[in-house]
């Protein structure tokens, strides 16, 4: 178990900001960020990162919380994996308890994966630099590649030796578990007993976007047909392959920075452009692009160029995965490499400057290349030339944003010589068709949002009286958190009937008020937030907001990240562009606490008036009886 002070340590150095942004694309937005959610496809930015609070909150799902929250929701981690991410990535040295039989049994499926996986990692790695076979075979292999040593090690490039169970032997020896070897895919059974899944071949490690391996691809060196030329690990709770796109833990930032992702195919492509300066680039790994290797590109950029080998029929196979992007608002660009080359042919054979010339020169708008390659194959033929019009009206209209379309239809027309008229025609039938489609089809249930931690009943089990107590508790609690240390005004009247105005701080006035007329708070989160709130002051103390969003109980970090961040933020220009200024909440301070406190007492008068008719109509009841 890690101990207090070391979580203590990992909370106050890692940045919220620096955390998400490994994961999302987030600009700067007033004192915060905001950015795409990630748990949802959402269009228009919902999600927001507060660092002066070190949280943040996605709007479209409900999710919020501190850094430590957002990974374990984002990666599906535990709590200690989590601090141990966070712990990594700020060289914070790990100090932990003795864990307790009980808590190494209650250790996750994932976890299990991920230990597994972490050490087969490095033992690959120790093969291919440390052995005489790794050296000769697989060392050897990567720099006739012509890989550069530090580009291997940058990949994490490994070997699996020729022997037959050298890393089922070298694991069990360390103690990892058969069932858990099996499960991550690095271990098979057979007649004969365990083998290695990967032996005699050189491993291509699979990391997710925090750079954390996930998996491997292991590619044979032997020349037989009948030998697969990949191997790679199997589906777990760790590794998802539709959700990954290899190199992206390593293309992100370069992602961002030129607002450009290229997309090839292979392990190898992604390798060479890499070493030849070409960092923004990503691999499907040999599979159909899906949905969510899209969604995991449009978080960093709408601007995608996809690079072919010059295989006609694979580029054609690659075009519904185009639609696919296209679907999703991006921007498509192919490049084409001369025949025979495919990515990484290519860039080995030129120099780096020769190599960003030509990706620049030679990239063409997707509609465009695809409109050019099919005329070229139709030629003359009327039957296929009217199936050309409906392919590419196809991919004119699944773009999103109308004026895109009218200017693709425009430049379609152009090229092939078709009215404009004829192309519009057909693209109004297909969309048609589809908004048909739409709304006929039974609606997909929206995502549950996730407010679990304010344990809201569902409205219809809940009278209005109820309703009104939870926001009237959500109110107040938020004004504690946020206004706590600000001081307001209230009349005071001296012993000698005299009445003045004093500076209260918020806290002692809300706490005050409460406690004045022994009123409890029934919503158990709140309470938990209002109960820790008045240690500190008890102890004269006024609490940082940062002490209830990097607390270490979920519960109260949780609520506190979502009592303080809003969605929206009064714009500056109103001052000055039109120079009105408006009246805030803070400039309101006193009315908003003594209002919110006025409502609160009387909901709860309303609340006990209620009770108390109902125990009356009990009794009258009873007597009739």
């Amino acid at each position: 178990m890690i101990s207090r002070e070391t979580i203590a340590r990992i909370m106050d150095a890692a940045l919220i900001e620096e955390v998400v942004g490994d994961f999302v694309h987030l600009k700067k937005s007033g004192t915060s960020y905001k950015g795409l959610s990630p748990f949802t496809r959402e269009r228009t930015p919902s999600f927001f990162v507060v660092p002066h609070k070190g949280i943040y909150k996605d709007f479209s799902s409900g999710k919020g919380g501190n850094v430590v929250d957002f990974l374990m929701e984002h990666e599906k981690i535990s709590y200690p994996e989590a601090l141990r991410w966070l712990a990594a990535k700020y060289n914070i040295a790990i100090e932990e308890d003795t864990p307790s039989e009980t808590e190494l049994a209650e250790r996750t499926e994932r976890e299990q994966l991920a230990v597994v996986t972490d050490f087969a990692l490095e033992w690959f790695q120790q093969q291919l630099h440390e052995t005489e076979e790794g050296q000769a075979v697989g060392l050897s292999y990567f720099h006739e590649r012509g890989f550069r040593d530090d580009i291997i090690r940058r990949f994490q490039l490994g070997y699996s030796p020729e022997e037959r169970d050298a890393l089922t032997k070298a694991a069990l020896a360390k103690s990892y578990s058969q069932e858990y070897l099996e499960k991550a895919g690095l271990t098979r059974q057979r007649d004969h007993g365990p083998y290695d899944f990967f032996r005699g071949r050189v491993i291509f490690p699979i990391h997710n976007i925090s750079g954390k391996a996930v998996g491997f691809a292991g590619r044979t060196l032997k020349a037989e047909k009948e030998i697969a030329k990949y191997f790679n690990s199997p589906e777990s709770d760790l590794y998802h392959k539709s959700k990954i796109l290899y190199g992206m833990h390593l293309a992100k930032a370069e992602v961002v920075r030129q607002d450009m992702c290229y997309l090839v195919e292979g392990y190898t492509d992604v390798i060479s452009l890499f070493q030849s300066g070409v960092e923004n680039v990503v691999a499907s790994s040999g599979t159909s692009l899906t949905e969510d290797q899209i969604r995991l590109i449009r978080r960093y950029t709408h601007n995608v160029t996809i690079l072919y080998d010059g295989d006609a029929a694979g580029i054609r196979a690659s075009f519904r995965g185009i639609n696919m992007l296209l679907e999703q608002g991006m921007n498509v660009r192919v490049v084409l490499f001369p025949d025979g080359d495919d990515p990484d042919s290519f860039a080995r054979k030129v120099s780096s400057s020769e190599l960003q010339d030509y990706l620049q020169d030679a990239a063409r708008d997707f509609m465009v290349f695809k409109t050019g390659l099919l005329l070229n194959d139709v030629g003359n033929d009327p039957v296929k030339r009217a199936g050309l019009i409906r392919d590419i009206v196809e991919s004119i209209s699944v773009i999103p944003d109308g004026i895109q379309r009218n200017v693709y239809v425009q430049e379609c027309s152009r090229l092939m010589n078709i009215g404009e008229g004829v192309l519009m025609s057909e693209l109004n039938k297909m969309l048609v068709q589809r908004a048909k489609k739409m709304s006929s089809a039974p609606l997909p249930e929206a995502p549950p949002e996730d407010h679990s931690f304010l344990e809201i009943p569902p409205e219809a089990d809940q009278d209005d009286a109820q309703s009104a107590m939870y926001h009237q508790e959500y109110d107040l609690i938020r004004l504690l958190l946020t206004y706590g240390d600000k001081h307001i005004e209230v009349p005071f009247t001296d012993e000698e009937g005299h009445t003045s105005l004093v500076p209260v701080a918020v806290s002692e006035f809300l706490i005050g008020s409460l406690d004045q007329d022994h009123i409890d708070l029934e919503i158990p989160q709140f309470r938990k937030v209002y109960s820790e709130y008045m240690d500190f002051i008890a102890r004269e103390e006024f609490p940082e907001v940062r002490h209830f969003t990097l607390h270490v109980d979920q519960e109260i970090s949780s609520v506190s990240s979502d009592l303080l961040t809003s969605m929206y933020a009064l714009s500056p220009n109103w001052t000055a562009r039109h120079n009105i200024h408006p009246e805030t909440e803070d400039m309101l301070l006193r009315k908003a606490v003594k209002d919110c406190v006025f409502r609160f007492k009387l909901r709860k008068v309303q609340q006990s008036a209620k009770t108390i008719v109902k125990e009356m109509e009990a009794a009258g009841d009873d007597q009739q009886k």
